[in-house]
């Protein structure tokens, strides 16, 4: 290896540890604008009201990754409303941990749920179903509550001392689900989060035809929710949204390399 070679590793290995994005990057996605925003952020508190199919989740999975690989011994926790959510999204974070030119050594303990890297970091995906079963983590590094607005208020009532010793990052994504809840509370509200709105028509991957088809298909009301990242008033709450979160899956995960 010659000294130019070497020299170009040792700057590419810094601007990786520096640059969430890189994470993206070197797995061949190149970010959107606001992707990149988002991940070079320091707030500490984000909060995205996306569209679904924006990259939202995506964006979420390389935050966790990049924390994981550059900060020894981080607690990264993914907590979604159900068990299926949290994978899908940790599917992505493994997808993008195990990129050939993101994977920097193989992890010591890996199952459908927990990867633990040799530095001592660990990702751990939860189902935000019952307060219970998550109140026994602390010290959390980076938090990621996937679909929040459908996350209950108590669960979030939960999570947030995880960061109080630790002074970790949260981080809230999910398309609206009315006006009600600690998201759409958080959002209209005046604390101290950096916010960030994309919807279908900002995503240039989302075509102007498949949209007219999925209003046609969902009808206005839902349409501006899903997809124009509204927040509806109870009276046009009309669907099931268990029903709703079967069939429509955010972001599945990647299919990297």
């Amino acid at each position: 290896m010659n000294s130019i070679s070497s020299e170009h590793e040792v700057i590419q290995s810094i601007l990786s540890s520096l640059d969430p994005a890189q994470v993206l990057i070197r797995a061949g996605i190149e970010p959107d604008p606001w992707q990149f925003e988002v991940l070079r952020s320091s707030h500490r508190r984000i909060l995205l009201n996306c569209s679904r199919q924006s990259g939202k989740s995506t964006v979420a999975a390389a935050r966790a990754v990049h924390q994981a690989l550059y900060v020894p011994g981080s607690l990264v926790l993914l907590i979604s409303p159900s068990q299926r959510q949290s994978m899908e999204l940790f599917r992505t974070c493994k997808s993008l941990y195990r990129d050939p030119s993101v994977l920097q050594s193989e992890p010591p303990a890996e199952s459908l749920l927990r990867l633990e890297l040799p530095n001592g970091s660990r990702i751990l995906s939860l189902p935000g179903q019952d307060s219970a079963t998550i109140r026994g983590f602390s010290g959390c590094s980076l938090l990621v509550v996937d679909e929040a607005a459908r996350v209950s208020d108590d669960i979030y009532s939960s999570v947030r001392p995880m960061l109080a010793v630790s002074g970790g990052r949260f981080v809230g994504l999910s398309t609206p689900a009315g006006k009600r809840g600690w998201f759409h509370r958080e959002w209209m509200g005046e604390g101290d989060w950096f916010t960030v709105q994309i919807t279908a028509s900002d995503c240039p991957r989302i075509s102007p035809m498949f949209l007219a088809e999925e209003e046609q298909s969902l009808g206005p009301e839902m349409f501006a929710q899903e997809y124009g990242c509204e927040f509806l008033d109870d009276q046009f709450d009309v669907f099931d949204l268990n029903l709703v979160e079967q069939l429509l899956v955010d972001e599945p995960a990647l299919q990297i390399g």
